[in-house]
């Protein structure tokens, strides 16, 4: 499907930029310094990439201010205050058109009583059972699953065999990717007198908000007795495990192979980097941030603000200095060998000489 062709006065008006060069060149599409040709806009975001910046080809270039004057490279620029919501802006332009599907495929099946809004297009071998009510302008793909009485705000954007469960409620323009699982119960067991584990109920919902974003394979739970509840705006990676209770803030930042573990309260504005695990009953603090592959042990809170690494997670600089110390041991320990083999020497010439 062929991509948007722009001016670059065009995208010079689009991002609010200012444009130096021929505001005539047409360009076709977006691209990296180091494969951008002619008839391409690329981008210079740091002065980390000057070198392929003067080798490039491109017609153009996206610049910040403070770059906007080196030497060499595309004699066409437009230039930003904010380079990377001006490139956001102008991928989203370039991006292929086409026409938004609308209907139902005749190989959907659709319970009589759900309500489907207007302009919705629900794909082949989508399942919509008794009681959902799906907003205006919903894009459910083929495979998806939307249990009785989930309700789904418009714009949504339903993924190839993702899945809705019963008590699941959707704000507007939530997208689920392929295969996301959103409101299935809970890891939760009780071992009883015979040994055996027996599931415990889960009659919680699942909340997503507006804005919110779920990724391939990533699952949110519904509560057990309380709700689950991922905020307003807040993005989660693929591969993501949300479980039981947890109210996630607004505007968070979750990324692939993480673990958040049952009645967790997160704030908003968090980062939480790939590979993190956050033990149940956690407090995390509005705009902390948790490293990749920390482990955050609870019962416990980690601060507002804080920035926290390692296993078990702690202040940063402090994992730092602990990872430095570390890493001179070698050192120390070679010295203490070499101190120990002399002291071995000396010792033996002492029982040598005695004898």
């Amino acid at each position: 499907m062929p991509s948007a062709r722009l001016t670059a006065r065009a995208v010079a008006t689009l991002v609010g930029g200012r444009l130096e060069g021929d505001g005539d060149l047409l360009l076709q599409h977006l691209a990296p310094l180091d494969r951008a040709g002619p008839d391409a806009l690329t981008f210079l975001l740091t002065p980390k990439y000057l070198a392929a910046f003067r080798a490039t080809r491109a017609g153009a270039v996206l610049v910040p201010e403070q770059l906007a004057s080196e030497p060499g490279g595309p004699a066409t620029r437009i230039i930003v205050a904010a380079p990377d919501e001006a490139l956001a802006e102008v991928a989203a332009a370039f991006m292929p058109g086409g026409s938004r599907p609308k209907g139902v495929d005749p190989a959907a099946r659709i319970a009589a009583d759900a309500l489907i809004g207007a302009d919705s297009w629900v794909g082949p071998f989508a399942v919509i059972e008794g009681g959902a009510r799906i907003g205006a302008r919903a894009r459910i793909a083929a495979g998806a699953s939307i249990g009785a009485g989930v309700t789904l705000g418009d714009d949504c954007d339903i993924g190839p065999n993702a899945v809705c469960y019963a008590g699941t409620t959707l704000g507007h323009r939530v997208v689920l990717k392929a295969g996301a699982v959103v409101g299935g119960p809970g890891f939760g067991y009780l071992r009883g007198t015979d040994g055996q584990h027996r599931r415990t109920p889960h009659l919680g919902a699942c909340v997503l908000q507006d804005d919110v974003e779920i990724g391939s394979g990533a699952c949110v739970d519904r509560g057990s007795f309380d709700d689950t509840i991922v905020g307003q705006g807040t993005k989660i990676d693929n591969l993501v495990q949300i479980a039981h209770n947890v109210r996630l803030g607004a505007r968070c930042l979750v990324m692939a192979t993480s673990g958040i573990a049952g009645s967790c309260r997160i704030g908003d504005d968090v980062v939480i980097a790939g590979g993190v695990g956050i033990a149940d009953h956690v407090i995390v603090g509005d705009s902390a941030v948790i490293g990749a592959k920390s482990v955050v042990f609870g019962p416990g809170t980690v601060p507002a603000g804080a920035v926290v690494t390692g296993y078990p997670a702690r202040p940063h600089r402090t994992f730092l200095r602990g990872q430095a110390a570390l890493y001179r041991l070698a050192a120390i320990i070679d010295d203490l060998e070499r101190i120990s083999a002399e002291r071995r020497d000396s010792d033996a010439a002492h029982r040598r000489s005695d004898s």
